[in-house]
């Protein structure tokens, strides 16, 4: 008989921990896991050694340190015309992920319903359960992964609580439009649903695309939880800083459970954090960080195509998804499985970011958040790779005998 509490039995053992080991056994280049493997930025660096040598080594104010709190209200109102006042309305987390944990359990009562949009993070579910929530989900299709007005409506009824939105989306890459955000907010107000969204790579925008706020558009301000973090943009996935913006019952909502979780984040790293936001506003910071993601989402796109892939271009974040529905292959697990056993590359299945595995069984999901040596390296495999020859050769042949 299991120990385990009946909450967390129904959670299994993440994909990424499971691909990571597999590529770790078979010295893989690992283009599963999404987080760098560059140095941060140096003046963020020596931002953090200087917050250490002033002692800022004690507890944060729980809500967080206040000159980030401040550096996060005057990027939003400079880069996004949001004003959010930085002592009632924005709250500092351990990572976006500690973020929508804590905006979940604090909105989101037993029987409630939560639309999701999939393939999703993992941890949404999760975090849906948990609170007792029902999670409904609406199936993103490829390759264009577009929204479709009356299938979204249809999910929406009087016990739907919250709508999770994220944009620049993880996997597929997909950057919302103003269109479909306003047929979200549309939703929204006309059934009384909040909205989180989670942003974490708002300044990933390829192809001179625009990120776009929810929270901006009309009637939204008052029922949307904007989330973001410091890690994708700067490099530094391992720090874990975080903030929640919204109006302040929703901050005080989420407030209710971090300061029960975690209490403060790391007081050295919230310096930091704001000397970075305060860096990225004076120069073109963002503008180069999305120039040098392009430039490595291009080369692997086009090593992908060259050894027989059928890559979908995304037009943010750090993600290609690849539509690999017609390889000989069983599934989306038996060519990540092999590829990393074979071709010595590791990528992410993505049936566990489906409520029904089956809907994901068609892709796979490579990252290119990683040095150009990296990727070089991850290329000479996968253009000398047998086993990519010759699925995609048995492919090419049963394609032409139909």
């Amino acid at each position: 008989m299991t120990r385990m509490a009946q909450r967390v039995q129904q959670i299994g053992t993440s994909i990424f921990a499971e691909m990571t080991a597999l590529a770790n056994a078979h010295d893989a280049v690992n283009l599963g896991q999404g987080f760098p493997d560059f140095a941060a930025p140096d003046f963020l660096k020596e931002a953090a050694k200087a917050a250490i040598d002033a002692d800022l080594n004690q507890y944060a104010p729980s809500n967080g340190r206040f000159r980030l709190r401040q550096a996060i209200a005057q990027k939003m109102v400079e880069q996004y015309g949001y004003t959010a006042d930085p002592d009632s309305e924005i709250l500092i987390t351990h990572g976006a992920t500690e973020a929508l944990f804590a905006t979940i359990l604090g909105l989101v009562n037993p029987g409630d319903e939560v639309i999701i949009f999939e393939p999703f993070y993992d941890a949404y579910v999760p975090a849906v359960r948990l609170a007792g929530g029902v999670p409904r989900f609406y199936t993103l299709r490829p390759p264009d992964w577009a929204i479709d007005a009356d299938e979204l409506a249809a999910l929406f009824n009087e016990r739907t609580r919250l709508i999770i939105v994220n944009t620049p989306h993880n996997p597929t890459g997909k950057v919302y439009t103003q269109a479909e955000l306003a047929l979200i907010a549309d939703l929204c107000q006309r059934h009384d649903v909040l909205a989180m969204t989670d942003e974490v790579y708002e300044h990933i925008i390829f192809d001179g695309r625009a990120h776009h706020l929810l929270a901006t558009l009309p009637g939204m301000a008052d029922r949307t939880v904007t989330i973001s973090s410091l890690g994708k943009t700067f490099s530094v996935t391992g720090w874990k800083v975080g903030w929640i913006i919204a109006r302040p019952d929703l901050v005080q909502a989420a407030y209710r459970m971090h300061q029960y979780m975690t209490f403060a984040i790391v007081h050295p790293m919230q310096e930091a954090a704001a000397v970075a936001l305060e860096t990225a506003a004076t120069n073109s910071y963002y503008h180069d960080l999305a120039a040098r993601f392009q430039a490595r989402r291009d080369y692997l796109v086009t090593i992908l195509q060259e050894t027989g892939l059928t890559p979908i271009l995304p037009q943010g974040g750090y993600f290609v998804m690849v539509d690999i529905s017609e390889l000989a292959v069983a599934d989306d697990v038996d060519f990540c499985h092999r590829l990393t056993k074979e071709a010595g590359v590791a990528a992410i299945p993505p049936s566990a970011f489906y409520h029904n595995p089956a809907d994901g069984a068609g892709l796979a999901r490579f990252a290119f958040c990683k040095s150009m040596g990296l990727l070089q390296k991850a290329s000479k495999r996968l253009s000398a790779s047998q086993f990519l020859r010759r699925i995609v050769m048995m492919s090419g042949s049963i394609e032409s005998s139909r």
